[in-house]
Protein backbone atom coordinates (compact mmCIF):
# COMPACT_ATOMS: atom_id res chain seq x y z
CA UNK A 1 0.00 0.00 0.00
CA UNK A 2 1.61 3.11 -1.00
CA UNK A 3 0.04 5.55 1.61
CA UNK A 4 1.56 2.61 4.50
CA UNK A 5 4.95 3.25 2.50
CA UNK A 6 4.63 7.27 2.65
CA UNK A 7 3.87 7.18 6.24
CA UNK A 8 6.95 4.96 7.21
CA UNK A 9 9.15 7.11 5.30
CA UNK A 10 7.57 10.31 6.62
CA UNK A 11 8.71 9.67 10.32
CA UNK A 12 11.63 7.18 9.38
CA UNK A 13 14.21 9.46 7.39
CA UNK A 14 13.94 12.70 9.90
CA UNK A 15 14.46 9.87 12.45
CA UNK A 16 17.31 8.37 11.11
CA UNK A 17 18.86 12.38 10.65
CA UNK A 18 17.59 13.07 14.28
CA UNK A 19 18.79 9.71 15.77
CA UNK A 20 22.20 9.88 13.71
CA UNK A 21 24.16 10.81 17.21
CA UNK A 22 22.60 8.24 18.87
CA UNK A 23 23.64 5.19 15.99
CA UNK A 24 27.09 7.11 16.36
CA UNK A 25 27.16 7.12 20.31
CA UNK A 26 25.88 3.18 20.82
CA UNK A 27 28.52 2.11 18.15
CA UNK A 28 31.12 3.45 20.09
CA UNK A 29 30.55 1.80 23.78
CA UNK A 30 29.92 -1.40 21.45
CA UNK A 31 32.98 -0.91 19.94
CA UNK A 32 34.89 0.20 23.49
CA UNK A 33 33.19 -2.13 26.05
CA UNK A 34 32.91 -5.05 24.00
CA UNK A 35 34.33 -5.14 20.49
CA UNK A 36 33.27 -7.19 18.27
CA UNK A 37 30.78 -5.97 15.15
CA UNK A 38 28.03 -3.02 16.57
CA UNK A 39 25.14 -4.75 14.86
CA UNK A 40 23.25 -8.40 15.24
CA UNK A 41 21.93 -9.68 12.27
CA UNK A 42 18.88 -12.03 12.09
CA UNK A 43 17.28 -14.19 10.42
CA UNK A 44 13.55 -13.70 9.91
CA UNK A 45 10.67 -14.60 8.03
CA UNK A 46 8.87 -11.55 6.07
CA UNK A 47 6.09 -10.48 3.85
CA UNK A 48 5.06 -13.53 1.49
CA UNK A 49 7.14 -15.80 3.61
CA UNK A 50 10.33 -14.48 2.38
CA UNK A 51 13.79 -14.38 4.72
CA UNK A 52 15.69 -11.59 5.45
CA UNK A 53 17.94 -10.11 7.90
CA UNK A 54 16.72 -8.01 11.02
CA UNK A 55 19.15 -5.38 11.90
CA UNK A 56 19.71 -4.78 15.96
CA UNK A 57 22.63 -2.78 17.79
CA UNK A 58 24.01 -6.15 19.18
CA UNK A 59 23.14 -6.42 23.21
CA UNK A 60 25.22 -10.10 23.45
CA UNK A 61 28.78 -11.46 23.84
CA UNK A 62 29.57 -12.66 19.92
CA UNK A 63 28.43 -15.47 18.82
CA UNK A 64 25.73 -15.97 21.41
CA UNK A 65 23.23 -17.78 19.32
CA UNK A 66 25.82 -20.42 19.64
CA UNK A 67 26.31 -20.94 23.22
CA UNK A 68 22.11 -20.50 24.09
CA UNK A 69 18.44 -20.21 22.81
CA UNK A 70 17.04 -18.06 20.41
CA UNK A 71 14.81 -16.59 23.17
CA UNK A 72 16.39 -14.27 25.52
CA UNK A 73 15.49 -13.46 29.18
CA UNK A 74 16.32 -10.83 31.52
CA UNK A 75 18.76 -12.51 33.57
CA UNK A 76 20.44 -14.27 30.65
CA UNK A 77 24.13 -14.30 31.31
CA UNK A 78 25.04 -13.23 27.56
CA UNK A 79 23.86 -9.75 27.43
CA UNK A 80 26.05 -7.41 27.93
CA UNK A 81 26.82 -4.32 30.25
CA UNK A 82 26.07 -2.30 27.12
CA UNK A 83 23.58 -4.34 26.00
CA UNK A 84 21.21 -4.68 29.11
CA UNK A 85 20.81 -0.54 28.91
CA UNK A 86 19.80 -0.97 25.43
CA UNK A 87 17.29 -3.71 26.13
CA UNK A 88 15.86 -1.87 28.82
CA UNK A 89 15.51 1.58 26.99
CA UNK A 90 14.43 -0.72 23.46
CA UNK A 91 17.61 1.19 22.23
CA UNK A 92 18.73 -2.07 20.16
CA UNK A 93 15.94 -1.48 18.06
CA UNK A 94 16.68 1.20 16.25
CA UNK A 95 18.33 -0.25 13.46
CA UNK A 96 15.33 -1.55 11.95
CA UNK A 97 14.63 2.44 10.63
CA UNK A 98 17.00 1.03 8.52
CA UNK A 99 14.92 -1.79 7.74
CA UNK A 100 11.64 -0.02 7.20
CA UNK A 101 13.71 2.48 4.96
CA UNK A 102 15.30 -0.71 2.81
CA UNK A 103 11.55 -1.79 2.36
CA UNK A 104 11.68 -5.27 4.39
CA UNK A 105 9.62 -3.80 7.31
CA UNK A 106 7.35 -1.33 8.41
CA UNK A 107 6.96 0.89 11.33
CA UNK A 108 3.85 -0.63 12.37
CA UNK A 109 3.43 -4.29 11.52
CA UNK A 110 3.70 -8.23 13.31
CA UNK A 111 6.77 -8.66 14.39
CA UNK A 112 8.62 -11.05 12.44
CA UNK A 113 9.78 -13.72 13.64
CA UNK A 114 12.46 -16.79 13.31
CA UNK A 115 12.12 -19.86 10.75
CA UNK A 116 12.19 -21.80 13.57
CA UNK A 117 9.01 -20.55 15.47
CA UNK A 118 7.43 -20.01 12.10
CA UNK A 119 6.76 -23.82 12.25
CA UNK A 120 4.30 -23.67 14.47
CA UNK A 121 1.87 -20.90 13.12
CA UNK A 122 -1.36 -22.41 11.98
CA UNK A 123 -1.01 -22.08 8.46
CA UNK A 124 -4.22 -20.26 8.08
CA UNK A 125 -2.18 -17.82 10.28
CA UNK A 126 0.59 -17.50 8.07
CA UNK A 127 -1.06 -16.62 5.33
CA UNK A 128 -2.98 -13.54 6.95
CA UNK A 129 0.36 -11.96 8.79
CA UNK A 130 2.73 -12.91 5.72
CA UNK A 131 0.19 -11.02 3.96
CA UNK A 132 1.65 -7.98 5.07
CA UNK A 133 5.35 -6.75 6.01
CA UNK A 134 6.10 -6.91 9.68
CA UNK A 135 6.75 -4.11 11.94
CA UNK A 136 9.28 -2.75 14.21
CA UNK A 137 6.12 -2.45 16.76
CA UNK A 138 2.47 -3.60 17.19
CA UNK A 139 0.32 -4.32 20.44
CA UNK A 140 2.34 -7.48 20.95
CA UNK A 141 5.77 -5.74 21.52
CA UNK A 142 3.95 -2.81 23.46
CA UNK A 143 2.04 -5.90 25.73
CA UNK A 144 5.06 -7.74 26.08
CA UNK A 145 7.35 -4.63 26.07
CA UNK A 146 9.22 -6.57 29.44
CA UNK A 147 9.13 -9.87 28.14
CA UNK A 148 12.64 -10.79 28.88
CA UNK A 149 11.80 -10.37 32.39
CA UNK A 150 8.47 -12.40 32.27
CA UNK A 151 10.94 -15.51 31.29
CA UNK A 152 13.29 -14.66 33.97
CA UNK A 153 13.26 -17.55 36.08
CA UNK A 154 11.34 -19.96 33.56
CA UNK A 155 12.98 -23.76 34.11
CA UNK A 156 12.09 -23.69 30.10
CA UNK A 157 11.79 -20.26 28.46
CA UNK A 158 11.55 -21.50 24.90
CA UNK A 159 8.67 -23.85 25.49
CA UNK A 160 7.17 -21.07 27.56
CA UNK A 161 7.36 -18.55 24.83
CA UNK A 162 6.39 -21.34 22.46
CA UNK A 163 3.35 -22.66 24.39
CA UNK A 164 2.55 -19.31 26.68
CA UNK A 165 3.58 -16.00 24.91
CA UNK A 166 3.39 -16.55 21.13
CA UNK A 167 -0.42 -18.02 20.44
CA UNK A 168 -1.13 -14.48 22.29
CA UNK A 169 1.46 -12.70 20.16
CA UNK A 170 0.00 -14.50 17.14
CA UNK A 171 -3.77 -13.07 17.71
CA UNK A 172 -2.99 -9.70 18.43
CA UNK A 173 -0.84 -10.24 14.98
CA UNK A 174 -3.70 -11.18 13.06
CA UNK A 175 -6.13 -8.49 15.27
CA UNK A 176 -3.83 -6.03 13.52
CA UNK A 177 -3.93 -6.84 10.02
CA UNK A 178 -7.77 -7.64 9.90
CA UNK A 179 -8.51 -3.68 11.20
CA UNK A 180 -4.59 -1.95 10.31
CA UNK A 181 -5.54 1.85 8.97
CA UNK A 182 -3.06 4.53 9.09
CA UNK A 183 -4.76 5.94 12.44
CA UNK A 184 -3.98 3.03 13.94
CA UNK A 185 -0.60 2.70 13.12
CA UNK A 186 -0.35 6.23 14.22
CA UNK A 187 -1.39 5.49 17.81
CA UNK A 188 0.39 2.28 17.96
CA UNK A 189 3.41 4.17 17.75
CA UNK A 190 2.23 6.73 20.34
CA UNK A 191 2.05 3.65 22.78
CA UNK A 192 5.26 2.14 22.18
CA UNK A 193 7.00 5.29 22.86
CA UNK A 194 4.94 5.71 26.27
CA UNK A 195 5.76 2.04 26.83
CA UNK A 196 9.00 2.48 26.31
CA UNK A 197 9.44 5.96 28.76
CA UNK A 198 6.84 4.92 31.23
Amino acid sequence: MLAKRLFDLVFVIPGLLVLSPVFLVVGFLIKSKDGGEIFFKQTRVGKGGKLFKVLKFRTMVVDAEKIGAKVTTGDDVRITPVGSFLRKYKLDELPQLLNVLIGNMSLVGPRPEVPEYVEFYPEETKKVIFSVHPGITDTASIEFVNENEMLSGSKNPVEDYKNKVLPIKLGYSMEYVKTRSLWVDFKLILKTVSAIVA
